[in-house]
């Protein structure tokens, strides 16, 4: 964010990515991908990677996956240890989930 866009732009488009003027398909896909992989009740199906594979080489659709699985490893556990954010991220909603969590943790 720092050469891109604001936060004040970023995190509405986000909300609703896949109607989003603001996304490319492929930028809609990975986002799409990173939901299909985060959420219990979604699964990436064939029909969804035979999509991916159009739009994606096999080398950049493991890179995607990898980051997606690390942090999806890293929000189940870095709270155990408690490891909380560093701040990088500036949107206000990352932020606030944040500090929640945090605070919670404290409880």
């Amino acid at each position: 964010m720092q050469n891109g866009a604001s936060a004040a732009k970023v995190q509405p488009a986000l909300a609703d990515y896949r109607k989003s003027a603001f996304f490319s398909l492929r930028e809609k896909l990975a986002l799409e991908l990173c939901e299909r992989m985060t959420y219990t009740n979604k699964r990436v199906t064939d029909r969804f990677f035979n999509r991916l594979k159009r739009h994606f080489s096999e080398e950049e659709l493991v890179e995607l996956a990898a980051i997606v699985a690390l942090e999806n490893f890293r929000s189940k556990f870095n709270p155990v240890f408690a490891v909380e954010s560093q701040g990088f991220c500036p949107l206000p909603a990352v932020k606030q989930v944040a500090q929640e969590a945090a605070r919670r943790f404290h409880e």
